[in-house]
């Protein structure tokens, strides 16, 4: 597997971070992740997609002499001079085993699936914590009111990091909750595509054999070109 090449850097550009408490010097333009290997880890827990959707390297950090406590995903976050990392790859939190199938849309459902929603002290500690910013503390309020899609709707960008669980002082598994806010939303509440079922209807019909076949006949080069060539929106 290649390699992405990094830019020439002097040791007078480098930047002092603080890896486990230990300094090493990186270069500024690097990400969490890439200047925890650039100091010569092998990251083989706490990496996932390397793309901000997978929520595997949340991070935690100080910057020296600031008191504030910051939080990121390693693979997005740019390294700051004197910044005192803590990876959080995964964080024990309640989650509820349950059959969606079982279960109605209906605010009892969230109480007694997950009695803590109403342990929710309103503090914003989430919020703070959430390196997609997104607004936990005003989606746990929905969650107290039953409003399962107002829940779902606002918590539907969560990447399931659990640094919100992890500052919460209720003791509260956040993204384990509004989940089950969207999967109730997804199964009982959201409308139903009658295109997406026709369109399942027309591919269950072998309507499309034919251009599937044409697509696996290809090679990767006429693929990639076919592809480049898509309309994108069609008119």
């Amino acid at each position: 597997m290649e390699t992405e090449k990094q830019p020439e850097v002097t040791d007078a550009e480098l930047i002092p971070i603080y890896i486990m408490g230990k300094q090493y010097m990186v270069p500024p333009t690097l990400t969490i992740m890439k200047a925890i290997e650039y100091a010569g880890y092998t990251l083989i827990r706490g990496v996932g997609c390397r793309g901000g959707f997978c929520g595997a390297c949340g991070t935690a950090y100080r910057i020296l002499g600031d008191p504030k406590l910051y939080f990121g995903l390693a693979c997005q976050t740019v390294v700051q001079p004197d910044m005192y990392l803590a990876q959080i790859p995964f964080f024990p939190a309640q989650r509820t085993r349950y059959d969606i199938r079982q279960l109605e849309p209906i605010a009892a459902t969230l109480f007694t699936t997950y009695p803590e929603v109403l342990r929710c002290l309103g503090c914003g500690a989430c919020t703070k914590a959430c390196p997609q910013e997104i607004d936990v503390r005003t989606y746990m309020a929905a969650g107290m009111r039953g409003d399962i899609a107002r829940m779902a709707d606002l918590s539907f960008d969560c990447i399931m990091c659990g640094l919100c669980a992890a500052r919460c002082p209720a003791e509260e598994a956040q993204y384990n909750i509004a989940i089950l806010a969207r999967r109730l939303y997804g199964r009982y509440l959201a409308p139903r595509s009658e295109h997406l079922l026709e369109r399942l209807d027309e591919i269950e019909a072998g309507q499309f054999d034919a251009q599937m076949a044409e697509l696996k006949s290809l090679d990767k080069d006429a693929l990639t070109e076919r592809y480049k060539a898509r309309d994108i929106e069609p008119k």
